[in-house]
């Protein structure tokens, strides 16, 4: 039987996940399929479950699922565990559905993609936002040995949320002192939709942040967002949110495939237009 793959969401049609996978399977010759499912919530169960029957190897899961889908693992990973969401599902050959989360993975990969000799151990980062992204990158920063997260919330409560799942050393900081929260940062994450095309932009100030901060923006759609080109006037290393989106399908692929593949100048055009 063919290898099935997908990613689910409501709604779907903005997800570049085919583009990625269908990429990476023609590239390493890989005879399996990869296509987007629109799920409805109250569909996510049956359609899960229905996997399994159907010969798929895993899916991607995106906006509104992340969470939901947790209930229907048989197991989940550390990283799962600690981000409280999968973004990654994995069908076992017994039929067993293993819970993953990679956004930490392709943050910290991107990170070091364009800041190479960058170190998450013993660092300070900023994470603005309090949503599904943050809590991914904020267990991955956290698992790999941050010093220190100063988590800027609109919601107190979410960010409360965050720190006690995640555990660590968290500061929790009003959206209204996001400026006094970057001096000696080694990272500031925009994990919000804010600079997004049809969003507010993001109003911040980047002269408190040291000049060896990596600047990093999940938004990917501008891949230049008024937030990078803030810091690269400022002579800030950064790194664009099309960059997190490629590293994080690395992990998922591997599982489902057995190769962990590349990414190329190709794919990224490929992604972009």
């Amino acid at each position: 039987m063919i290898k099935k793959a997908g990613v689910i969401g409501f709604p779907i049609h903005h997800s570049k996940s085919p583009i990625i996978h269908n990429y990476w399977l023609k590239k390493y010759g890989i005879e399996a399929v990869y296509e987007a499912f629109e799920v409805k919530a109250n569909n996510l169960k049956s359609f899960v479950q229905s996997c399994v029957q159907n010969g798929f190897v895993g899916l991607n899961v995106t906006v509104p699922h992340k969470v939901a889908v947790m209930s229907l693992m048989d197991e989940l990973t550390v990283e799962a565990n600690k981000a409280g969401a999968v973004n990654t599902v994995i069908v076992r050959s017994d039929g067993k559905l293993l819970g993953h989360n990679t956004d930490g993975f392709g943050f910290l990969e991107n990170l070091v993609e364009n800041k190479p000799d960058f170190k998450i151990k013993d660092a300070c980062c900023v994470v603005l936002g309090t949503g599904g992204a943050a809590r991914g990158i904020c267990a991955a920063m956290m698992l790999a040995g941050a010093a220190e997260i100063r988590l800027v919330y609109r919601t107190k409560e979410k960010a409360e949320n965050i720190a006690r799942s995640v555990g660590g050393h968290f500061e929790l900081i009003e959206w209204s002192e996001k400026e006094q929260a970057l001096f000696e940062a080694s990272v500031l994450a925009n994990a919000t939709t804010l600079g997004m095309n049809g969003f507010d932009p993001l109003e911040i100030d980047l002269t408190n942040l040291p000049e060896n901060a990596v600047v990093a923006d999940l938004v990917y759609a501008p891949l230049q967002t008024e937030l990078l080109k803030q810091a690269k006037q400022k002579g800030l290393c950064t790194a664009d949110g099309l960059g997190m989106l490629l590293q994080q399908a690395r992990p998922a692929f591997k599982a489902w495939f057995g190769i962990m593949p590349e990414i190329t100048p190709e794919l990224r055009k490929l992604v972009i237009s």
